[in-house]
């Protein structure tokens, strides 16, 4: 089967390179609210007053304001790097394969989406901005989860045979 949509297979080891790195910095951003100092920057933004529905239109578009770039440099890893070790081919890619794949993408939107309609009426106001922040990256979480079970799976059986 020739799948042009996959990245090359040499990408897969440099996506699980960022994607551990960057998970680890993520939860400690999110949990911990840890900043590596040396990001504090200043730097360009297309909305830099805060936005309100009383205040509508913001007060000016673009202009450049503080702030610590850790909590985007490690989703912006993560994300490349999930999607490297997600997406690229197997050495022995085949139809099973890409049946795989697909159903373990269907199965982590249906979990994502299943859990972001429970949690929309369970948490509310900044808890659930958080909860957003975090539902970001659980489709991928999920789908690399489900994906690399499903095939070690696969090859526990083909290497039983």
């Amino acid at each position: 089967m020739k799948t042009n949509y996959l990245l090359p297979h040499r990408l897969k080891a440099i996506g699980w390179m960022l994607l551990i790195p960057a998970a680890v910095l993520g939860i400690m951003v999110i949990f911990l609210d840890y900043r590596f100092s040396f990001l504090d920057l200043k730097i360009m933004s297309l909305l830099p007053t805060k936005f309100n529905m009383s205040n509508m239109p913001p007060d000016r578009f673009m202009g450049i304001i503080e702030n610590n770039l850790t909590d985007e440099l490690a989703a912006a890893f993560f994300i490349v790097g999930a999607i490297f070790a997600g997406f690229s081919r197997e050495k022995d890619e085949d139809e099973y394969i890409a049946k795989i794949r697909l159903e373990s993408l269907m199965w982590a939107t249906y979990i994502n989406y299943g859990i972001l309609v429970i949690s929309m009426f369970l948490f509310y106001e900044f808890v659930f901005l958080t909860i957003m922040r975090v539902f970001l990256f659980t489709l991928l979480i999920v789908f690399l989860i489900r994906y690399n079970y499903a095939l070690m799976k696969i090859k526990r059986i083909r290497n039983e045979k």
